[in-house]
């Protein structure tokens, strides 16, 4: 039997309007909208809250934080992978794509970054055929050029493994990200507990395996994301040059641009520019690069991204709706915007034909409160 649910009295929110009516699903897919503030017998009252496609995270380092809670502590990996699952869903996130680091370094130094994402993309698959996931799991490797394995690392991974998005990530010590050497020595000193000498001998590794790999890994990268189907992004590009050599490989995503140059550099190419929510909630970038109000302000702000905090993704969208006057605008960059830089064309609008994947809420104040949660027609939260 179909099973039929309505969303009545709602204010729906559509890629350029936002409608009061309802929304109709069967199963797992939208099959109607309706005008007007009817609420039918046996229908869900919205009570006038916002209805809108479930949200779309393309980059979110969350899971990390649910694996390693305190340093050095090795949290059961199902056990991370469900909490970190059902954090998103209970925040509005329909689609995700976890964000997995490939390329490490291996030898002895301070640098060293072992081996992880084989095998929790291993773990994050098993949980998701399991049915132990309530939201849509997808993968997004984080390409290190400044590595000594990424060759061999991406070649573990094929079409068949949800990969969506490969980024090119260059932690090259002194650009991008971390321009300032300052702020950079203090962040890793800070994170990663290094001494004064250790923080050097860090940067002297990271520089020569740049100049010794980097072109070699760039083009790896560049091939493995052709043969994974995938989307390729740049990361925190800095100039316009950065930017034409990123277009150059074919990167149609940009995450985080450091600069108002690099940004319009991408707008100016066509390449679809992702912003980091907490950058906009919290009004600047933690590393002092340009903040998103910037470049929202300047019309060159396309997707955000939680990033960090899973909660930043649709306070961030209802802010922007507050920026830009109009609250459709503000919603499209956390659904049909992402759904359309990757090619996921079931997914992001309120139409008929496409997965019931909603999200209601309110805003009190400030603050947008989800009052519920549907991912493929089931109630997630």
């Amino acid at each position: 039997m179909t099973s039929q649910t309505i969303f009545a009295n709602a204010k729906i929110v559509l890629p350029d309007k936002v409608v009061h009516g309802a929304v109709t699903i069967e199963d797992t897919l939208i099959t109607a909208i309706d005008p007007g503030a009817t609420v039918p017998a046996g229908a869900i009252d919205c009570e006038g809250d916002f209805l809108s496609p479930g949200l779309i995270e393309l980059h979110t380092d969350n899971l990390e934080r649910h694996l390693m809670p305190r340093p050095k502590v090795d949290w059961p990996h199902d056990a991370a992978i469900v909490a970190h699952d059902t954090e998103l869903a209970g925040v509005g996130i329909t689609t995700v794509f976890d964000a997995l680091r490939v390329g490490s370094i291996l030898s002895k130094s301070p640098s060293r970054y072992p081996r992880y994402a084989r095998k929790l993309a291993d773990e994050i698959e098993n949980m998701r055929v399991r049915g132990a996931l309530r939201i849509s799991h997808h993968l997004h490797l984080r390409a290190e050029v400044c590595s000594e394995t990424l060759p061999d690392e991406l070649s573990e991974f094929g079409p068949d493994d949800r990969v969506g998005i490969v980024s090119l990530m260059d932690h090259t010590p002194g650009q991008r990200q971390f321009r300032d050497m300052e702020k950079f020595e203090a962040y890793i000193r800070g994170k990663r507990g290094m001494s004064a000498e250790d923080f050097q001998t860090h940067v002297t590794h990271l520089t020569d395996l740049r100049a010794r790999l980097g072109t070699l890994h760039e083009e790896a990268t560049v091939s493995a994301t052709a043969r994974l189907g995938a989307t390729l992004a740049s990361h925190d590009d800095t100039t316009a040059a950065q930017v034409t050599t990123s277009a150059g490989f074919g990167v149609s995503v940009a995450e985080f641009p450091t600069t108002l140059e690099a940004a319009q550099a991408c707008r100016d190419r066509h390449i679809q520019i992702i912003m980091g929510a907490p950058n906009l909630v919290r009004g600047g970038s933690h590393s002092g690069n340009i903040a998103a109000r910037s470049l929202a302000e300047e019309g060159l702000l396309d997707v955000l991204s939680s990033d960090y905090v899973p909660a930043a993704l649709l306070k961030g969208a209802v802010q922007l709706g507050a920026i830009w006057g109009d609250m459709a605008r503000g919603l499209a960059t956390v659904t049909c915007n992402p759904a359309a830089g990757i090619h996921l064309e079931d997914r992001g609008r309120i139409a008929p034909g496409l997965r019931a994947d909603l999200t209601r809420f309110c805003v009190i104040g400030d603050a947008p409160i989800v009052r519920g949660v549907w991912s493929n027609g089931r109630r997630v939260s």
